[in-house]
């Protein structure tokens, strides 16, 4: 039982990773869309007038699945209010290391150019001091 408890779970995991809240998260959570995170908890209000829209229609005893819409609705808004603060955290720190990164390629690339800057510099000079004798 428990078995089949666990593949019912699993292929509802992967049917559910292709629903489009799941799509649009997914996308804000790459490096391309971390910058992107903050904006996208608007949508947490679009979702939260539209969970406001259905809760009203179901008080004014309309069909019950206005109740389903509107837990869906208020879940949508929350992984949106809650991934703006993720991505803009992830965004920072991804942002540091590549500083860093940048940081240490330019000062390897800074001491490669003064070793051979000073060898250079010091050839010319001795062939001018036996120019000079």
């Amino acid at each position: 039982m428990f078995g089949f408890v666990w593949a019912i779970i699993a292929r509802g995991r992967a049917v559910l990773r292709f629903m489009p809240t799941n799509l649009v998260l997914d996308a804000l959570h790459t490096r391309r869309g971390l910058k992107w995170g903050v904006p996208a908890m608007l949508l947490a209000v679009v979702y939260g007038l539209a969970a406001a829209a259905c809760a009203g229609v179901a008080e004014r005893g309309g069909p019950g699945w206005a109740n389903l819409l509107v837990l869906l609705f208020v879940w949508n808004a929350l992984k949106f209010i809650v991934a703006g603060p993720i991505t803009l955290m992830r965004l920072i720190r991804v942002r540091a290391s590549e500083a860093r990164e940048r940081r240490r390629a330019a000062a390897s690339h800074g001491r490669r150019e003064s070793s051979e800057t000073d060898a250079s510099e010091l050839r010319p000079a001795r062939e001018d001091a036996e120019l000079v004798r």
